[in-house]
């Protein structure tokens, strides 16, 4: 999750919310990309969790990194909770278990962000290998009870696990439990937005399948390929899914801030305080009668943490967020971001992934979302297997990694991070099963190997 903003900005109006979203529009030579991932630490020599406190817990290991790296610290109270590159853009986050966070930089190429990954990966395993620490690249927890695992000293998490169970009954999985790898993505106006959400909506259950890497819970399976994406299925419906409204005629930034103006809030931040407001209006904060902010309006930062606990398949800030694929090992992480901008940022290719999804209706890409979870690539839409799909999106997609022709020093363009997709296709096994056949056969029916298997 990204870190909290302070800007005190006043905002009185809706218009200055769509305004704010608008902001985002850049020219395409301006387009970036920024890759986020997580990652489960655990004690190297017992596979046990690791704790915030101790000589050899999360807190060491971001001092550590900050030695390291130069970043500068991101302070709660007394706790350093994590790291920003002063230069670039970058951060370093915790999530509410301890799962640790890399959202990258803003970059001009799928190398770059994959570089990125490789050299944040270097340090990390620098500074955790002496403190007996390791990472796990999964997109859930293959061990650990929820009561055995850590939480992390932040405000924001504390008021969110009071409210979760209130409205799902997965939300402290969702928090405390999973992993997921993100791309996040630029637009050149409302209508290149408006496209593209339509596209990666459509299509992000193709990415759930083709990276389900979530089968296990408590050490045994769980009866799902991505566990992770069923559990958003319980989490809280005010504020995830599908998005059916996007597909609506006049879909833009004013509707997507109507959706958001209705998702109920979870807190604010005064200073360095957070304010519990949980499952209050910020329609009514905008309006200035917020019963817990007498005579107090919005600010920008209101707005900007508002939209941070907002969690479609899709995500609109000032760019578009992928969320729908479950963390993985080294080489998903960069195969995830060449999925998505082979299908984004090439404009035949945004046309022919556009032509794909012609005619779904919204009742069909949701079905698809309850079914990919459990079924994985064995799903269906539209009475096509989901395989015969995923093979025509990921070639689309290679095709606009062809044409944007961005070279690495070797020469190489992009498309050869989609490698470990075209495994998936060509055996038909998502990770996930590829994990479950090893658990069944020479795991012995024990998750503890993953721990090395599956460690960055």
């Amino acid at each position: 999750m990204a870190r909290d903003t302070l800007d005190a900005t006043p905002i009185r109006s809706r218009d200055e919310l769509v305004a704010w979203l608008e902001a985002g529009n850049k020219p395409e030579s301006a387009f970036r990309l920024g890759t986020e991932h997580e990652k489960i630490p655990f004690t190297l020599s017992r596979h046990e969790p690791v704790p915030y406190e101790g000589p050899s817990g999360i807190r060491a290991v971001l001092r550590g990194m900050q030695e390291r790296t130069g970043w500068d610290p991101i302070m709660e109270g007394e706790h350093i909770i994590g790291l920003a590159d002063p230069l670039d853009g970058g951060a370093i986050s915790l999530e509410p278990g301890g799962q640790f966070e890399l959202s990258g930089a803003p970059l001009a190429s799928v190398h770059e962000t994959c570089s990125e990954i490789n050299t944040h990966l270097t340090h990390l395993r620098h500074v955790a290998e002496p403190l007996g620490l390791g990472f796990l690249g999964i997109g859930m927890s293959p061990k650990w009870s929820r009561s055995e695992t850590p939480v992390m000293p932040k405000g924001r998490y504390r008021i969110m696990s009071n409210y979760m169970p209130k409205v799902g009954k997965l939300g402290l999985d969702m928090m405390f439990r999973t992993c997921t790898v993100q791309v996040n993505l630029d637009f050149s106006s409302e209508a290149d937005m408006v496209r593209k959400l339509r596209v990666s909506l459509a299509l992000q259950p193709v990415a759930t399948a083709l990276f389900a890497n979530s089968p296990f819970t408590e050490g045994k399976p769980n009866g799902f390929l991505s566990f992770r994406s069923e559990i958003w299925r319980d989490t809280d419906a005010a504020r995830s899914g599908m998005l059916p409204f996007a597909f609506d005629p006049g879909m833009g930034f004013e509707r997507y801030v109507d959706y958001a103006l209705d998702v109920p809030m979870y807190f604010v931040k005064r200073g360095d305080t957070y304010v519990d407001v949980a499952g209050s209006s910020f329609r009514d904060l905008l309006a200035g009668r917020h019963p817990a902010l007498p005579g107090e309006t919005a600010t920008l930062s209101d707005w900007v943490n508002h939209l941070s606990t907002i969690f479609p398949e899709v995500r609109l800030k000032r760019f578009l967020e992928m969320r729908g694929a479950d963390a993985g090992p080294w080489a998903e992480l960069c195969a995830l971001p060449a999925f998505w901008v082979g299908l984004l940022y090439d404009s035949e290719s945004l046309d022919a992934a556009g032509e794909i999804i012609k005619g779904l209706s919204t009742a069909q890409m949701q079905a698809l979302r309850d079914d990919v979870p459990r079924l994985g690539l064995k799903a269906e839409i539209a009475g096509r297997p989901l395989i015969e799909v995923a093979r025509e999106v990921v070639a689309i997609a290679r095709a606009g990694l062809k044409r944007r022709r961005k070279m690495d020093s070797q020469g190489r363009d992009e498309t050869r991070f989609l490698d470990p997709v075209d495994q998936v296709l060509a055996s038909g096994q998502t990770p996930a099963e590829v994990l479950l056949a090893r658990f069944e056969g020479p795991w012995d029916h024990s998750v503890e190997p993953a721990f090395e298997e599956l460690a960055y």
